[in-house]
Parts: structure tokens; sequence; C-alpha cells
């Protein structure tokens, strides 16, 4: 039946706010047209507005508005009887103040292989496919309903960080058991995507912005982790003790760190010392640019006879000439690099699918 998978995917968008315009809404009017019973409808309104996690995190109020209004214009369409639990429901959202800050809710999932021939094929391509299998688990972020506050836009979740986390569910071998650096977390999806799917021993949050990492903090315990609140400070050696001992019920160890790229100290960066370095969407202007790569040669140099990091950076191409600069950055820095494959699967459903590319670089 068309009808469950149809709510469901009404679901993931609706929990996660994506644009109205990208929801499946002709399929919609084509099955209200075939059946016209409530049914669909109430199942949709349970998946989505009155999903517990919706009525717990809600997305903003105008959002949740403007999709139930639309929900009761395709049921109008059909001149079926009124659904009173739609009205209902509107009245009480009507009935709410609009709030500058919103949640989403990302629903998390595993890319599993599955046989679909039991004889060996020459092409694995024709006897397997990959498909997305639910983990249970989801992503809460408290998010600025503005894409610019507080003077940042590390507010937001941007795209560069969920085709991360999606490459990072892929390839949880990179993580798993080992010390992950984030630079520029923002307010932490990849991050907690990535803790909650990959396994790390330790991951370290890292930003600069107070209100950034005031937000980042937030939507870490948002998500059951636990975190010491001195850890929004600079690192400092001797806490890691008290840090360990306060969070060794909880695996991996969550750290976050108040780190600015220009001014930070070898004391710091030798207290670092991790396996990993990921980074989304932080490839955006020249001077930024620079910073980034002069991190990374520090993060190279002071690494206390370690071999030095894997280095994974995703962006959003936006202008040409910015990629081309950062590539040529990185060439006159001597550090290699190489393009990531595309990933098989879209786990968060974009509104349009953005031009990312993943970068692996070789400090």
């Amino acid at each position: 039946m068309a009808e469950p998978e149809l709510g469901s995917r009404f679901q993931r968008r609706f929990l996660a706010a994506r644009q109205l315009r990208s929801f499946p809404w002709l399929e919609l009017e084509q099955n209200l047209r075939t059946a016209p019973d409530s049914s669909l409808l109430v199942d949709i309104l349970h998946k989505t507005i009155l999903h517990p996690l919706c009525v717990k995190y809600p997305p903003s109020t105008k959002y949740r508005r403007c999709f139930l209004t639309e929900l009761i214009k395709k049921h109008e369409s059909t001149a079926a009887e009124p659904l009173d639990e739609l009205y209902d429901t509107l009245a009480d959202i009507l009935n709410e103040e609009e709030s500058t800050r919103c949640y989403k809710n990302y629903l998390l999932a595993l890319t599993l292989i599955v046989n679909c021939k039991p004889v060996v094929c020459a092409d694995p391509s024709l006897s397997s496919r990959r498909v997305l299998q639910p983990t249970g688990e989801c992503v809460t972020l408290s998010e600025s309903v503005a894409i610019i506050s507080g003077g940042t836009t590390g507010l937001v979740t941007w795209d560069a960080a969920l085709h991360l986390a999606e490459w990072a569910t892929e390839n949880s071998a990179v993580f798993s058991n080992r010390t992950v650096l984030e630079l520029g977390s923002g307010i932490g999806f990849t991050g907690i995507a990535i803790c909650k799917t990959c396994n790390p021993k330790t991951y370290i949050f890292s930003d600069c912005h107070p209100c950034v990492l005031k937000q980042l903090t937030e939507n870490i315990r948002l998500n059951g982790f636990v975190l010491e609140p001195e850890r929004t400070q600079h690192i400092q050696t001797e806490s890691r003790g008290q840090e360990a001992e306060a969070t060794n019920c909880q695996k991996p160890k969550l750290i976050v760190a108040e780190l600015d790229w220009g001014s930070v100290t070898e004391k710091q960066l030798l207290d670092l010392q991790p396996d990993v370095v990921i980074a989304a969407d932080v490839v955006y202007d020249p001077e930024i640019i620079l910073a980034l790569i002069g991190m990374l040669q520090k993060l190279s140099t002071f690494r206390a006879d370690r071999k030095p990091p894997e280095v994974y950076i995703a962006f959003t191409i936006r202008n040409p000439d910015t990629y081309r600069l950062f590539q040529a950055e990185l060439d006159k820095a001597g550090i290699r690099w190489q393009i990531i494959p595309a990933r098989s699967n879209s786990i968060f459903l974009y509104d349009v699918q953005p031009n990312v590319t993943i970068l692996q670089l070789f400090i």
C-alpha cells in the first residue's frame, strides 16, 4: 500500500522543516481522489504536527500554520466531509505566539546493502542495492528562524553539514573509536549525528562565536549527551581528568571547545591531538580560507610525534572562484587533496540538491 509510505515521506520532510513546495502534494491529491476518506489525512496529521517529537520540539509557528493550511486545502478539494481534527489543530496553532527560535528534527538512517539475487553476479550493482534503514534515532536542534542572527550565520544548519553527516554514516569506520575534532561546529548537527551513528571515542566540537557556543551546548544536551559546563571555555589539560570522571559512563566523551583559528595556542593544539578533523561549510570567504589552512598546518606541526590526522572538509560551491582559490591555497601550502565520491543515498531529503563537495586533505 502507498499510504503508509506517503505518510512517512511527509513526516521526514515536516520534522526537518523542509520547504513546503518539496512535499509530495500531487501524490497526496491523487491518493485523496482515489480514496476520498479521511484516514490518510489523519495519518499524515499524526505523523507531522501531532507527532510526539513535534509536540515537544515544534518547527516554527508560521511553518506549522502554512503546512496545515495546505493540508486543509487538499482535503477541501476532494469535497469530503470536514475533518474536525484538522481545524481544531489549526485553531490551536493560530493562538500561539511567534518565536525567534524553532526546532528541527532530523530522522537518522543507515545505508544497508541488500542482496537482490540469490546468485553471484559479475556486476555487483545488479545483485545488490543500497537501501536506507531508519535507526529510530533523531537529531533535534534548536535553531534561529533567521539565517543571520546575533551577528552570525552559525545559528542555523547548512546543507554541507547534512552531506557530511550522510557521508559519515556510510563511512563510520573513519570515526569509530577515534578522537574527532570538528572545526566550526555551528549548532552541532554533524557532530551529534556522528556521535549517534559512528561510535567515536571522543568528539570535540569547536567554534569561536559566543552565541554559537551557547546554542551548540544546548543542542548537545538536548540530544541526551552530558557536558561539563567549563568545557565551553578554552581546552585545559588539567581538567581532562575531571571531564573523564564526570562522563565515564558515556561513550563517546563530548567536549565543547572555544577555538579561534587565528589565535590558537601551541598548548591547545597539543591538547587536542585528533585522529580525524572535519569541517562543514567553512570555505566561503578568502580570509576564512587562509585562517583554516593556517589552522590545519598548525595541527600538522604540533602532533606530539603522532601521525597527522585525517581531514575531511565539506562545502557548498556557491562561487566557483572561491572553490578554485581554496584549491590554489591548499596547493601553495603543500597540502594534497582529493575529491570524495558522491554518496549513494540522500537521508535528509533536500529542498533542492545543493552543489556540495567533500575533500579529503593530506596535511
